[in-house]
């Protein structure tokens, strides 16, 4: 009877330790497979998860496309590690990923990032055009006329113009461009608010937004950053003396789509809430996106007594007490234009990625614009 029992003790202590050892073998297997690359190709690397979509069904999706050979095994792991809150999103896979590191993404949310650059003086229908060319990017303004956009933004403001700070902003898959547009209002809503807080004495402006229409002529006229502040002066000193502004910039905001590149004579005549040849005082919007530096400038003008001012070719300008001071600086620097003639210096600030082409374009565009009608502007200069 007692040997037996020894031989029934024999037989399951094997067994037990077979079992044992057959557990170790494949848990030891189970996680080497899991933390094992496999090589991705390229299509197989963009994961896009939607939202409520189970680990479970995503298992048995990537296991069709032979990444997860385990997938119930995968899933078990998951919840066991208390893994399975995976987050939605766009994800790009690493190229050798193992089971392993792809769950560990999905519960970390590292979904795939792009960025867009804004750069300063672009306008707002330009920041829709760069927007609406994001391929990954949600269109939920696409069609809605341009004077509507504020209200489905749900912002209190009348026109969208100069109210979106340009800056290089981050997005993913999930963002549409209404987030972008409201974190770009946000950031500038702050801005304006600080430079507010902060302005010089004596400024010829009634309110902030004033400071901000400004701000969006001063960053037309230049690509010279040293020069903003005293461009400044010049258009704060004509405010005061009630002269009017006489900027091309705004003309060529009020013509619009009819704008082609040059300005005539009969262009710089024809009235539009725009055209400070015509009007006196600010147009009653900003023109463009202002960037701080340009703020910065509305609100701290530099000192002095300059009213004029014309391009010389390379990017820069000079300043000008009286008009028949102004007019032999045309005479110089306009009529008798040199060979290498420029209308911005030679390091424009561009921003990066599909914006450099739309950036360069308007630059040169505008500026180009305003250096071919100085001729005709030496009749018009005084007041």
């Amino acid at each position: 009877m007692l040997k037996a029992w020894k031989k029934v003790f024999v037989f399951t202590l094997a067994v037990g330790v077979c079992l044992s050892l057959g557990a170790t073998l494949y848990f030891s297997s189970f996680l080497s497979w899991l933390q094992t690359p496999v090589l991705l190709e390229q299509a197989d690397r963009e994961l896009n998860l939607e939202n409520g979509q189970s680990l479970y069904r995503l298992a048995f999706e990537l296991h069709e496309k032979k990444i997860i050979a385990h997938p119930r095994a995968w899933v078990r792991y998951a919840q066991y590690k208390n893994l399975t809150a995976i987050k939605a999103g766009e994800y790009l896979l690493p190229e050798e990923s193992s089971p392993l590191v792809i769950l560990e993404l999905l519960n970390k949310g590292e979904v795939q990032r792009y960025q867009l650059t804004f750069a300063e003086g672009l306008a707002f229908r330009d920041w829709l055009k760069l927007l609406h060319t994001q391929d990954k990017l949600q269109k939920k303004l696409e069609g809605i006329a341009l004077q509507e956009i504020p209200r489905e933004l749900g912002l209190d403001i009348t026109h969208p113009e100069g109210w979106f700070f340009p800056e290089t902003y981050t997005w993913t898959a999930a963002d549409s461009d209404k987030s972008l547009l409201l974190q770009a209002h946000r950031a500038m809503k702050k801005i304006l608010e600080e430079e507010w807080q902060g302005r010089a004495e004596n400024l010829p402006y009634e309110s902030a937004y004033e400071a901000l229409i400004m701000a969006s002529i001063i960053e037309k006229e230049t690509g010279a950053a040293h020069e903003r502040g005293e461009i400044a002066g010049v258009f704060v000193r004509r405010l005061k003396k009630n002269m009017r502004l006489q900027t091309d910039p705004t003309v060529i905001y009020g013509m619009g789509e009819n704008y082609k590149g040059n300005i005539t004579r009969k262009d710089l005549r024809t009235e539009t809430a725009y055209n400070t040849y015509v009007i006196k005082g600010l147009p009653p919007t900003p023109i463009a996106m202002p960037g701080r530096e340009a703020i910065h400038a509305a609100l701290h003008p530099e000192e002095g007594d300059s009213l004029y001012f014309v391009a010389k070719g390379d990017g820069t300008h000079v300043f000008s007490r009286t008009v028949e001071e102004h007019n032999r600086a045309v005479r110089q620097y306009q009529l008798r234009r040199r060979a290498d003639y420029r209308s911005s210096p030679i390091e424009v600030k561009k921003s990066s990625g599909a914006t450099n082409d739309l950036v360069e374009k308007e630059t040169q565009k505008e500026r180009n614009g305003v250096n071919d009608t100085l001729e005709e502007k030496v009749k018009r200069q005084g007041d």
